[in-house]
């Protein structure tokens, strides 16, 4: 059985932080451990995350790539759940995930968000304006489903293998953007329903917010250069596909 560490990286989140905790207690498949990275807190959120008994980390320099490297850095499982503090994973996250993971072949999975506040008009707006464009959009620039921070789980060997790229210290790069780029375009990522959690809507906040994730968007582009030319990435994925189809052919005529 494959051991599984999940790594939250926190900032003044202590409610959400409790009820996401709460959570992962009642999973059908309990993590073999779970890192709260907290990331300068000044309410209680690393006394919440003592509390639920987990392993409590401090990262004092402001960052949420930062955070949550220091947190992948630190598991010792061989898959690495990412979630934020307020996502609320339902009682078979972690096992659906495991699930998604036995193919050999599959690096990483995710799923999407739905707000877990607010009405039934803003969980429409939520999956017309932000989640469906996020998927469509990121898919089509990086040649295969990009991972969604709130609701991931990541091979330990492929964290190994990438680690050293992400741009852990630079405050302004959206983390799971960032570390989608480092993966090869020809891996392969699940994303699957199966894997959706409750977020907070809090990215509909206004049109700061907005604005703020769409400029942290386009800088994670720029900073990563070559790696994130989308024309690039789909002509790395397409040789690669060529390359395996005459292999197949190969082996199916001897």
């Amino acid at each position: 059985m494959l051991r599984v560490s999940v790594v939250i990286p926190v900032r003044d989140d202590a409610v959400h932080l409790r009820r996401c905790l709460d959570a992962l207690a009642v999973q059908s498949l309990l993590a073999d451990e779970v890192i709260v990275v907290d990331n300068g807190s000044r309410d209680d959120s690393a006394a919440v995350a003592q509390a639920a008994g987990t392993i409590v980390l401090t990262e004092r320099v402001r960052g949420i790539a930062r955070a949550s490297a220091r947190g992948y850095d630190r598991a010792s499982g061989d898959v690495l759940v990412r979630l934020d503090a307020d996502s609320v994973p339902p009682p078979e996250w972690i096992a659906d995930a495991l699930r998604l993971l036995d193919d050999p072949e599959v690096v990483a999975v995710t799923g999407p968000g739905c707000p877990h506040d607010g009405s039934p008009v803003v969980g429409r707006v939520w999956d017309a304006v932000y989640m469906r464009p996020y998927f469509a959009l990121m898919w089509a620039a990086l040649g295969r489903p990009p991972l969604f921070g709130s609701a991931m789980a990541i091979r330990r060997d492929t964290w190994l293998a990438v680690r050293s790229r992400t741009h852990r210290l630079d405050p302004e790069v959206h983390d799971d953007v960032d570390l989608s780029m480092q993966l090869d375009p020809a891996w392969r990522v699940v994303a699957d329903p199966a894997l959706t959690v409750q977020v907070s809507a809090r990215p509909l906040s206004g049109l700061g917010s907005a604005v703020l994730r769409t400029r942290r968007a386009f800088h994670t582009f720029r900073v990563n250069g070559r790696r994130a030319n989308p024309v690039r990435r789909w002509a790395r994925r397409a040789r690669v596909a060529v390359r395996r189809r005459a292999v197949s052919g190969l082996w199916r005529s001897r």
